[in-house]
């Protein structure tokens, strides 16, 4: 009897680079070892959407469109390329319009893309009926998704088979119209029985004819046993990935999987050991200058206890270390399990996971729910979409006091598209206003990215990539010289903010309110003279817009500028009505915990 065959997705250069080293590798690095996948067989890529869609706006200076057409060319016709997408968020953090997500679809349809696998990290189907037409509409293959993940210990209530059961019924009962069905478990954290009884019962749902997908990652350390007791229940496809971006918080490599499957009926997408090797030394030479996130290869047996995804994982250590903050790490994810389970249980899947992250490290830094993250926030009362249980009362409350919102029960979908600064009109202004040539490219880039896409539009994007070599390279010139740069200096347990040049600049030396080095809560205001309220930055970061002036009036609550840290926006309003004396950072200043970036009278 002939062997059962089992399409493979090769996620090395979608999820594998989001998994290890945070999306950020260089497409003409990369290039290279796609030519020899190509060459080694594989003919099905994830090669673009996600978060690796944003990371090259946001780190590479790349364009991923551009990408994703070179990715194309080097494979030919016929290849199956898929993307990521979330729903209504499609590849950005927020909700978007009907237009934005009609502009996705047809934006990754002309730039390559086969199939989109669309998820919600809610579950919320509500989520997935009109980003699922519009991907049907221009002519893509829709994989349709059911998030997954294992509660942290003691926590009930939802990713029971019995739950995935009724979000499958549901979508099935919607008349969502899909060419496959993707169980997506981001954290590695289900457990192989669950995944056994849960491809069971969707095989009996759907029957034999529907393809049937498990996605997971190797950070728990189950996914091989995951993936044998899928195939043992009669799944059609996997996803794997290859040395270097493979095991760790990534996908189980290719080579582990052949040899799992030794003597078994399933022929893993017809390739062959050989090859796969040839391939994965090309990739390991292309990625040999790439630094290595120690805990990107790791399995760690407490991540069920968050559970943090592997794409995720990785992202926010690489955030943690350039602020200066990743000694915090131990304390986020232990932080994570209350985040999550008075969250209402939203699959630890981009975007929730990202808000359980922020959350969890808010909670960390000022205070067990002192501070709640916005997108953490607008999950809770609603405006997301509907959780799988009712998230904490007081949690709600506290939200809802915090953000100014009421809790809501309307439509993440009718939300976004009543919201004119999501609108098409809204962001072809806002290109106009930049001289920016109007493409729809550009447009979606602009309002996937935000003003970090306006950046990359204006020629002004940020390059951070972490190479061997440059750091090395800042190391040996580090230690005969201090680089010109923004530093944070503790003199007699005093902290300093201190600003270091070449040659005779004006060096400025500005005391963050003369605080103690040991970690405070940066958010609260504090009056030091007559002169007026001192207001401190709540998290290292950079200043991502400045909202008032000096001289201008503002009301308790006023927002005063907007920072960036660990992908949050967050606002630093005035405690009290009054006068703004000065602002004392500028737009995309780097600015320290607990420095103070603006004076109110």
């Amino acid at each position: 009897m002939a062997k059962k065959y089992i399409d493979v997705m090769d996620t090395t250069f979608r999820d594998g680079f989001q998994s290890v080293f945070g999306g950020r590798v260089l497409m003409d690095d990369f290039f290279p070892a796609v030519e020899a996948a190509k060459m080694a067989g594989i003919n099905h890529f994830e090669f673009g959407g996600g978060a690796r869609f944003q990371s090259l706006y946001f780190y590479l200076r790349e364009d991923a469109f551009e990408m994703m057409d070179k990715f194309r060319k080097i494979v030919g016709p016929d290849a199956n390329l898929q993307t990521l997408a979330r729903g209504v968020n499609t590849v950005m953090l927020d909700t978007g319009s009907k237009e934005l997500i009609d502009l996705h679809a047809k934006m990754f349809k002309k730039h390559g893309t086969t199939t989109i696998r669309n998820f919600d990290a809610l579950n919320d189907i509500e989520n997935l009926k009109y980003s699922g037409d519009r991907i049907k509409h221009h002519g893509l293959k829709h994989e349709v998704v059911v998030t997954m993940m294992d509660l942290p210990p003691g926590c009930h209530g939802a990713h029971t088979v019995e739950f995935y059961e009724k979000t499958l019924r549901d979508i099935l009962e919607s008349g969502i119209d899909y060419d496959s069905i993707c169980f997506k478990d981001a954290s590695g954290t289900s457990n192989p029985q669950k995944v056994f009884e849960t491809i069971k019962m969707a095989r009996k749902l759907v029957g034999k004819d529907t393809h049937i997908r498990l996605h997971t990652h190797e950070t728990a350390g189950v996914s091989v046993a995951a993936y044998m007791a899928a195939l043992e229940a009669g799944v059609d496809g996997i996803d794997l990935a290859v040395s270097p971006v493979s095991g760790g918080t990534s996908q189980p490599d290719i080579l582990t999987m052949l040899h799992a499957t030794k003597g078994m009926n399933f022929d893993l997408g017809g390739l062959e050991l050989g090859k796969i090797l040839t391939y994965e030394k090309e990739l390991q030479g292309c990625l040999e200058d790439y630094f290595m996130p120690p805990e990107a290869t790791m399995v760690s047996p407490i991540i069920p206890f968050s559970p943090m995804p592997g794409g995720a994982l990785t992202a926010n250590t690489q955030m943690l270390r350039d602020n200066d903050i990743m000694d915090k790490f131990p304390e986020v994810i232990a932080a994570m399990q209350e985040v999550v389970e008075k969250g209402g249980y939203g699959t630890s899947v981009t975007p929730v996971s990202q808000f359980y992250f922020q959350q969890a490290l808010n909670n960390v830094m000022q205070g067990p729910w002192k501070a709640i993250a916005p997108g953490y926030g607008k999950m809770v009362l609603g405006y997301f979409g509907k959780t799988p249980v009712a998230p904490d009362p007081e949690i709600v409350k506290i939200a809802s006091e915090q953000l100014n919102l009421e809790p809501t029960t309307e439509k993440a979908l009718d939300l976004a598209d009543a919201d004119p600064a999501k609108s098409l009109e809204s962001w072809i202004n806002r290109l106009k206003d930049e001289d920016i040539e109007i493409t729809e490219e550009n447009i979606f880039i602009a309002a996937a990215c935000q003003e970090k896409g306006i950046a990359f539009l204006q020629g002004k994007g940020e390059l951070n990539v972490r190479k061997i070599s440059e750091m090395k390279k800042d190391c040996e010139e580090g230690s005969s010289k201090m680089g010109s740069g923004s530093y944070t200096v503790v003199v007699d347990g005093q902290k300093f903010s201190v600003q270091v040049a070449e040659g005779d600049a004006d060096i400025q030396v500005t005391a963050v309110n003369g605080e103690s080095a040991a970690p405070a809560a940066p958010v609260a205001p504090t009056a030091t003279s007559t002169e007026g309220v001192e207001i401190k930055a709540l998290l290292p970061g950079n200043v991502w817009k400045i909202v008032a002036n000096p001289g201008q009036s503002v009301n308790e609550g006023d927002v005063i500028m907007i920072l960036e840290s660990m992908k949050m926006e967050i606002d630093v309003v005035a405690p009290k009505g009054g006068v703004v004396q000065s602002i004392n950072v500028a737009t995309n200043d780097k600015v320290v915990e607990g420095q103070v970036v603006a004076v109110l009278g």
